[in-house]
């Protein structure tokens, strides 16, 4: 499921608030927003792809969800915030290498092939995470926390990349492999960006196996490293991405020119992006995780950001100059979005209304965002009625709509 995404800490913002957000760029999923209260919150889940059953807690919160519509692929619940304003956006597909996962398959479910024997299940990914986690959570750190036990017990058939958020912390994790998972907290200073790749690029196993004030993972993720002979790093300075990510020639393609651009646009005299001697170009491996921003961030710019297409720049698809660069790399602001997600926890509001989930549907060039509280028993009918017939009573396919007309036109 390729996505973007972005995460700001507190004193980064231009409020005060938490934000993690993402685009949810799918299959044309049809999209709505709900509210899944306590009492529709399974206590036996089952998975679809993975064909896994899971007892659930007895004591769910209630949360929003944005599940796919009519599919039988499973809820793909994608984002939400529960009655404890913690929020959660699942997933960032990333990716890992071939020593990695040769050393710790994913876990895939398996067909049986002959009579007599059984179906074996595999592990959860994208489509159970929000919908096992969420609901059971009351902080940002309990949500790596409870994800971190799922991920150990029963594995995962993908590579994901999960953010919670609080009204004062930021986690992200990543899994690594079938069964090891590493955590790290976003600083309040920092924002981080984050295409399709495993993206931390330092890890402190110190603290990770002490205090656990900045990183979290699994308990023998250090001995993992160790036995497989996984540590490439040529100094003793940890980075998990020369352990245990990629470098591959479509990365430089389809993900770091995401990262390029937006480290450009939030720090963009604080690098060198562009022409002879620049930090950093869109095939750079070694773009920062973080960033400390030049200026406090608003809502508006994380939308901005995640509806971007290169525009100021050569890469521009919908550049009316044919350069030859144009179109060369793989956008932010896509058709193929499914919704867009920022779950924003304002520590200063009043409780009930602390949590506030930005939601817009389809591409994210040609729509628009809309605020929602989230403590709240039910969504309006234009968010959650969806259905697969197109109409434009509902705001999803009313986005659709105007994307469809607009991008084949966009000059007009």
């Amino acid at each position: 499921m390729p996505c973007t995404t972005i995460l700001v800490g507190k004193k980064a913002s231009y409020d005060g608030s938490t934000m993690i957000a993402r685009n949810d760029d799918g299959f044309y999923d049809v999209k709505k927003l709900i509210v899944v209260p306590p009492k529709k919150q399974p206590r036996k889940y089952k998975s679809k792809i993975g064909q896994l059953e899971i007892e659930l807690p007895d004591n769910p919160l209630s949360y929003t969800a944005c599940p796919t519509v009519g599919s039988n692929r499973g809820i793909w619940a994608a984002a939400g915030i529960n009655e404890a304003n913690v929020g959660m956006s699942a997933t960032e597909t990333i990716t890992s290498n071939a020593l990695v996962l040769g050393a710790d398959p994913l876990v895939r479910p398996k067909k049986a092939t002959r009579r007599g024997e059984k179906d074996i299940p595999g592990g959860i990914g994208e489509e159970d995470l929000v919908v096992l986690v969420l609901p059971y959570i009351h902080t940002a750190r309990e949500g790596v926390i409870r994800l971190g036990e799922l991920l150990e017990k029963y594995g995962t058939y993908e590579m994901n990349g999960i953010a919670f958020n609080d009204e004062d912390e930021i986690w992200w994790l990543e899994t690594i492999g079938g069964h090891h998972w590493m955590a790290r907290r976003v600083k309040d200073e920092e924002y981080v960006i984050m295409p399709n790749q495993l993206g931390i690029d330092y890890f402190d196993f110190k603290d990770a196996y002490g205090e656990q004030k900045e990183f979290m993972c699994s308990k023998d993720l250090k001995q993992f490293v160790k036995d497989n002979h996984l540590d490439r790093n040529q100094d003793k300075i940890f980075n998990p991405r020369n352990v245990f990510g990629s470098h591959s020639d479509s990365d430089h393609v389809y993900n770091t020119p995401r990262a390029w651009f937006m480290g450009r646009y939030f720090n963009p005299t604080t690098y060198k992006w562009e022409g002879e001697n620049a930090d950093f170009t869109p095939e750079s491996d070694n773009i920062p995780w973080s960033f400390v921003p030049e200026h406090k961030i608003t809502v508006e710019e994380v939308k901005y950001i995640l509806s971007s297409y290169y525009q100021g720049t050569k890469y521009n698809p919908y550049s009316g100059v044919d350069y030859p660069e144009k179109g060369m790399y793989r956008s932010i602001g896509i058709a193929r979005t499914g919704m867009m997600a920022i779950c924003q926890i304002r520590g200063y509001a009043p409780e009930k209304l602390k949590g506030v989930e930005w939601i817009c549907f389809g591409s994210n060039a040609f729509n628009v965002v809309l605020p929602v509280y989230t403590n709240t028993d039910k969504m309006p009918k234009y968010l959650a009625e969806t259905t697969e017939d197109v109409s434009t009573e509902t705001f999803y396919w009313g986005s659709r709509l105007i994307g469809a007309l607009a991008d084949p036109h966009f000059g007009q």
